[in-house]
């Protein structure tokens, strides 16, 4: 990836295919924090293996967010200390116990952020009562 300054405390990424990343810690923000993108990233990383796995179980997630905080230091660098995450999923025969194992796994064993990071993690999974069979 290629960062290039766009004046203020404001970035582009580009990545070797081309797709771009805006980093934006300037006052006028138009685009997402270095650390907020870093939750970003760990999110998106667990949610691609979670549906994954999820699939290959065959049962497909018809509905699935994630909610990810992080606390931080209050002295510089100002790291993430603890980053909660959690796993908010549904669809037809999504059952807790399965959508726990795959989130776990994906923390536990893929994720390579998640590997990557040094601060606390709590994961947990919900199954979405609008989206359990009856």
């Amino acid at each position: 990836m290629n960062v290039t300054w766009l004046g203020e405390h404001r970035f582009v990424g580009v990545n070797p295919s081309g797709q771009q990343l805006l980093i934006d810690n300037s006052p006028t923000k138009i685009g997402v924090s270095p650390m907020d993108a870093l939750l970003g990233a760990l999110a998106t990383c667990t949610a691609v293996d979670v549906v994954d796995i999820m699939a290959k179980r065959r049962t497909p997630l018809t509905s699935y967010r994630i909610e990810v905080e992080g606390e931080r230091a209050e002295t510089h660098p100002k790291r993430y200390t603890h980053i909660t995450v959690r796993h908010i999923a549904g669809g037809s025969g999504v059952m807790l116990d399965a959508l726990t194992k795959a989130v776990h796994l994906s923390h536990e064993k893929y994720c390579s952020v998640a590997a990557s990071l040094n601060a606390e993690m709590s994961v947990e999974a919900v199954v979405e009562e609008s989206a359990v069979p009856s």
